[in-house]
């Protein structure tokens, strides 16, 4: 039994070796895409919280800007930023 497991090894070696280096590349392929749409997406998440940040900071500044005024000009200034 030995024998034969033997030759069939000494035969097919290369075949095993060729499948072991395509699952290896499979893998590589998978683990780098799986890494660059963790990438794509922190770039995502990195670019909407500039996009939060920067509306927050107009918000503030037309806040400060609008203490003084009566209501009816605070709801003039406030408009652009009012949902309809």
């Amino acid at each position: 039994m030995v024998e034969i497991v033997t030759v069939l090894l000494q035969q097919l070696w290369p075949y095993v070796l060729a499948g072991l280096v395509g699952l290896g590349a499979i893998a590589t392929a998978y683990f780098k895409g799986k890494s660059s749409e963790k990438a794509k997406q922190a770039a995502r998440d990195l670019a909407a919280a500039q996009e939060r940040f920067e509306m927050n900071r107009e918000a503030t500044d037309v806040e400060r800007e609008t203490v003084g005024m009566t209501d009816d000009q605070a709801r003039k200034e406030a408009a652009p930023w009012v949902r309809q």
